[in-house]
């Protein structure tokens, strides 16, 4: 998956956990909303600066931002 897909796939993922709303997240990363939406939809490569602000208001790490989605292993069949 490209990085910034990624990226986009995770910001959506932690904003909607918190149940907030584009809008929300830019105030407390004091970014706009146009930009939060553009990152959700993986429209921009963000700077690094950008993404170390998204994840201070998400108080998450930034690893948790860029890191790629967990590969769950399907259960073997019984018997």
């Amino acid at each position: 998956m490209d990085a910034k897909f990624q990226l986009a796939a995770n910001l959506r993922r932690l904003r909607k956990e918190r149940c907030w709303s584009q809008e929300m997240l830019a105030h407390f990363a004091g970014l706009h909303p146009t930009e939060v939406s553009r990152l959700e939809r993986g429209l921009r490569e963000p700077r690094l600066r950008t993404v170390m602000q998204v994840a201070a208001a998400l108080k998450v790490p930034v690893q948790e931002l860029i890191a790629p989605p967990e590969v769950v292993p399907e259960p073997e069949p019984v018997g």
